[in-house]
């Protein structure tokens, strides 16, 4: 009766891990077989370094360059923010106040990305916009908006691998003499560094991919990115924005676009894997 148990607890597992397989397998050919001819028919290079996006001429470079800057302002941003409030509830944090604390940060990964976007177009654009002028929907308030909304993925999972650490390598460290703040800097945090990486890796993967929430503050404007207080489209936007209307090669240069974003994707996620790797080394 066991092995039977177990036998069939294999297939599901074993089922479970093909399913998944299979739809990331299914997804890739979609994207790559509809995308890659319009890349190739229209020119790589023209697609990829043009700077003019209409319905008859398509240049991603702005967009390229649009998500690069605003992932990048956004991890600044949210990972240090992210991590110093991991250490602070996993070290530092009264139970009175964790109590509510942790609560918080798991309703923040909870609530729509519309919200968000409701939150930012409200609070954030005016704010942009009255301190350092321009439209105030633009880069800099896609930045902060995607700042706040990684932090719940940076935060409960760099927590996590923080509380994951064996207590017994802090309190060797304090036997040893040193203080509470240097044995979690110097030996909890980089002990849990694995969990942490993995936490950025995913709050990157969260910035790069949001998008209802970047169109509503981003101010949307297909052209190379010339300031902070200057409206930006990203990848992502530049999809939803327009494929509801799209039709023939306006279409596929838009699943076009996906494909960049894919393989900017795994470009970085590759990235991140190898440091990992060769960190554990």
């Amino acid at each position: 009766m066991n092995d039977l148990k177990e036998k069939v607890a294999h297939g599901v597992f074993l089922l479970a891990a093909i399913t998944s397989i299979l739809s990331l397998v299914v997804i890739v050919i979609f994207i790559f077989t509809n995308g890659l001819p319009m890349m190739i028919d229209y020119g790589v290079f023209d697609f990829l370094l043009g700077t003019t996006w209409n319905r008859t001429t398509f240049g991603i470079l702005p967009m390229i360059v649009g998500s690069i800057v605003v992932t990048i302002g956004a991890v600044l941003i949210g990972v240090p923010v992210g991590i110093f409030t991991a250490i602070f509830m996993a070290e530092f944090c009264p139970p009175s106040v964790y109590r509510f604390l942790k609560p918080a940060v798991n309703l923040m990964a909870g609530i729509p990305s519309i919200l968000y976007g409701f939150f930012a177009l409200r609070i954030i654009v005016p704010w942009v916009r009255d301190t350092f002028g321009g439209p105030g929907n633009s880069m800099l308030a896609a930045i902060l908006l995607l700042g706040i909304m990684i932090l719940p993925t940076i935060i409960s999972l760099s927590e996590s691998a923080i509380r994951s650490v064996p207590r017994s390598y802090y309190s060797g460290s304090i036997a040893l003499g040193a203080s509470k703040e240097r044995s979690i800097f110097a030996v909890l945090v980089p002990a849990a560094k694995s969990g942490i990486f993995s936490s950025v890796v995913l709050g990157v993967g969260r910035a790069i991919g949001e998008t209802m929430a970047v169109v509503m503050v981003a101010g949307n404007q297909p052209i190379m990115p010339r300031g902070l207080t200057q409206g930006v489209r990203t990848l992502t936007t530049n999809i939803v924005m327009e494929m509801a209307y799209a039709s023939g090669q306006h279409r596929d240069a838009l699943v076009a676009t996906g494909v960049v974003l894919f393989v900017f994707v795994m470009l970085i996620n590759g990235i991140f894997l190898y440091i990992k790797n060769k960190e554990a080394k």
